[in-house]
């Protein structure tokens, strides 16, 4: 892992192992004696209980010299010593970001930006305080506002709580595995996109992006006729949904169609609306490709429901060519 400058951890789902997932990668690097960590969120994390489930669940630990970037509101919290090393300019819901440095082992509540192009610039304020690598705690249903492909690598975990089903959560697995696969556009075309947050833009052949004035994706109905058939690619800067699928599978130019989104956390549509858009001769890119690197599982899910470990690898490992954790066994 060493060889990565920066990884973030996302979970298909809460109570997927994400956290735990976390920890043990921050303990391994943290056991490195020459190597110094940095750590922080998108959104919120390190909290004693789910705010969903109201289930227990791992808190975030960190060992000395730790670089860490979180909340003004959040930073008293921590059950560490620290230094202070900076307060950003810019604040989060909760404050400003405290860049610190751990001086003891301890848990800590993280917070951290608000959204993608701040985040990446967070991940290099803490390498240029120090950090060797860079551990951003992330989840899917955050990932609006943040985006973990932002990083180098990503490890992905999942387990009983995205579905009690092994059939259901291998497929669905496995199609978030093929999400991340998506290629990337041009670059200087990426540069231009990662810089908005909002709209829907057609873009022609010199690479001009323009504003379709549709204020949401889930208004498309209304605004059809501005996605006419001289229009072939297409950007999405929100999430996309059946909806827009099902329109664009109608189109009969759908074989130029290029559909680009930020990064694959952005697909809200079924595995079969996707993959028919795509046998059609739609075409689906990124602006942020995705290296997920291993995958980590949670057979048991926060009710108790407890899946056969071994044959949920086994499944997984059929559908998807990385390595397979997991991580109550490592």
């Amino acid at each position: 892992m060493l060889k990565y400058k920066s990884i973030s951890f996302v979970g298909t789902e809460k109570n997927t192992g994400k956290t735990e997932t976390l920890n043990y990668v921050l303990s391994r690097l943290c056991s490195f004696s020459n190597t110094v960590v940095g750590i922080t969120s998108i959104g919120i994390d390190g909290e004693k209980t789910d705010q969903v489930t109201k289930t227990s669940k791992p808190e975030i630990r960190i060992y000395p010299n730790t670089i860490f970037a979180t909340s003004e509101l959040l930073y008293p919290q921590k059950q560490i010593t620290s230094n202070i090393l900076a307060l950003s300019s810019r604040s989060t819901a909760l404050g400003k970001l405290v860049y610190a440095q751990a001086i003891s082992s301890g848990k800590v509540v993280l917070a951290g930006a608000s959204n993608t192009v701040w985040l990446k610039e967070v991940i290099g304020d803490i390498k240029n305080f120090g950090a060797d690598i860079v551990l951003v705690d992330g989840a899917l249903s955050r990932m609006s506002f943040g985006s973990p492909s932002i990083t180098e690598a990503m490890i992905l975990s999942t387990g009983a709580a995205l579905s009690f089903n092994m059939k259901t959560l291998v497929r669905k697995t496995s199609f978030i595995y093929r999400m991340t696969q998506l290629k990337a556009i041009e670059s200087n075309l990426a540069e231009k996109l990662l810089e908005i947050e909002n709209g829907i833009y057609s873009i022609d052949e010199n690479n001009n992006i323009i504003d379709l004035e549709i204020p949401s994706i889930l208004m498309i109905d209304k605004h059809k006729e501005k996605l006419t058939s001289d229009i072939t690619k297409i950007f999405i800067s929100g999430i996309i949904t059946d909806k827009l699928i099902q329109f664009l599978k109608t189109q009969k130019n759908i074989k130029d169609i290029e559909l680009i989104i930020r990064d694959f956390t952005r697909v809200f549509c079924t595995p079969e609306n996707i993959s028919s858009y795509l046998e059609k001769g739609g075409k689906l890119k990124v602006v942020q490709p995705t290296n997920l690197i291993a995958i980590t599982i949670n057979p048991t899910s926060p009710s108790g429901y407890n899946l056969n470990s071994d044959k949920l690898i086994e499944e997984l490992r059929k559908e998807i060519p990385l390595p397979i954790y997991n991580i109550k066994e490592i």
